[in-house]
């Protein structure tokens, strides 16, 4: 495998925006640290699905040095508020995840300058490092990830060997006016093929449509952005609204359910219905194989589940990958006592720089890919991951951009989400939706 490397990326390594307000924070003298006076090292974890994994890493550095590795977890969906509360105790994280730019204008108080630490010079791109204006660096990131439409491969050579197929295999299909034609005829074939619908269902219940309020809304707002050579404005204009609106309207109207029983449907619900081999696509990322591999009666084999691109129909997109970035930063506590601020940089340069736990984030599918040295010969112990790593290294193919970080706030994404929940069951107009979109963001960033 070559070296992981990642190329220019238009709109900077990604994140969610943080829109809350710092809370009232203080730094009191019981600092946690051990008896020693070494330091100790509290993490907040973004990442639910990781909790027994960070723990398993925490007592293996542990056991190697007796510096004590707490690692806590907030649940799904809670982390600015967990760690607005933490911070606040007496014994607050020295380690955190700030989710971009945005999130580094929260933060940036409690967010230590790391750009003399060895994990930091350690980056294979240093473009990735988050930084403020002035270059100083305040969060590296844990992985690259990377999303899609993911593909379960038996189902679509089963398709691909009908006769009257619209296409033979998947490398025909290159553009979105193949897609379309594709799943429509699958869709209209899908009795035959052993689906309920070429799509697993579009959820949009509240909180739970982040793939099409954030993760597809990235496309269009990728594609102006790009065409105005920025990277990010204060007046979206939303051209490629069109192309939005088409993406979207496939994967409505070529479902496992009916549009109008999207808004109650969950991204578990549309997992399942993928694991369990009742639609032929769905839209995630590589984070999803343990979500898909660990459904009570799985039939997607790992052999048999890629990765494609999203095609929204725009000029030269037969050349485009999958959207590759990352929206987890992890940051040292500036007001956490001095001994745990070292006990926490020698922590990560352990966790990004020893082989050992390079190879426990990888064959614990916590990362599939990481921008570090240690992790350029280690092959993803899960096959999304794998394919991430491929996309990666295809110069061939230009990635996506995870530009979403931009976004004026956690809000608007709500909101944007709710629109296309009124839209899918026929209650408001596209020019709603688009509407929304425009007005709020230039109502939010002039703010």
């Amino acid at each position: 495998m070559r070296p992981i490397t990642r190329r220019s990326m238009l709109g900077g390594s990604a994140a969610i925006a943080l829109a809350a307000t710092l809370a009232a924070c203080s730094n009191g003298s019981d600092s946690g640290s051990g008896d020693s006076g070494t330091g100790s090292v509290y993490f907040l974890n973004f990442k639910p699905e990781a909790e027994d994994a960070f723990k398993t890493i925490a007592s293996t550095y542990t056991e190697k040095t007796g510096v004590q590795v707490k690692v806590v977890t907030a649940a799904s969906g809670t982390y600015e508020q967990t760690l607005q509360t933490e911070v606040a105790k007496s014994n607050p994280p020295t380690i955190f995840n700030i989710n971009g730019p945005v999130g580094l204008a929260t933060w940036q108080d409690y967010a230590l300058d790391i750009s003399d630490a060895d994990f930091v010079k350690d980056l294979t791109d240093p473009s990735m490092a988050l930084t403020d204006d002035a270059g100083t660096v305040y969060g590296s990131p844990l992985a690259t990830e990377g999303y899609g439409l993911i593909y379960n491969g038996e189902i679509l050579d089963k398709y691909f060997a009908m006769d009257g197929a619209k296409a033979t295999s998947i490398d025909e299909i290159k553009s979105f006016d193949k897609l379309k034609e594709v799943v429509e005829d699958m869709q209209s074939k899908k009795g035959d093929l052993g689906i309920d619908g070429v799509f697993a269902s579009t959820s949009l219940s509240p909180g739970e449509d982040w793939r099409w309020q954030t993760h597809l809304s990235n496309y269009p707002v990728y594609y102006e952005f790009k065409d105005k050579g920025v990277t990010d404005t204060p007046d979206l204009e939303l051209t490629y609204s069109d192309n939005y609106q088409q993406i979207f309207d496939l994967y409505l109207n070529n479902s496992t359910v009916e549009p109008s029983a999207l808004s109650s449907k969950t991204v578990s619900d549309s997992m399942a219905e993928f694991a369990l081999g009742k639609a032929a696509f769905v839209q995630n990322g590589n984070w999803a194989w343990s979500q898909i591999s660990e459904v009570d009666g799985n039939v997607v084999k790992e052999d048999q589940i890629h990765f494609m691109p999203i095609y929204i129909g725009v000029d030269g997109e037969d050349k485009s990958g999958i959207a590759l970035g990352t929206e987890n930063y992890l940051s040292v506590n500036s007001q956490a006592p001095e001994a745990d601020q070292q006990a926490s940089i020698d922590f990560l340069n352990w966790l990004f720089m020893d082989a050992e736990a390079a190879k426990l984030l990888t064959d614990n599918s916590v990362v599939s890919a990481a921008p570090y040295s240690a992790f350029a010969e280690l092959a993803p112990a899960d096959p999304l991951g794998a394919e991430v790593v491929e996309y990666l290294n295809n110069d061939e193919l230009y990635p996506i951009n995870w530009v979403f970080q931009t976004y004026p706030s956690q809000d608007f994404k709500d909101q944007v989400g709710q629109h296309l929940a009124q839209y899918a069951a026929g209650n408001e107009s596209w020019d709603d939706v688009k509407s929304y979109f425009v007005e709020e963001w230039k109502a939010e960033k002039s703010a």
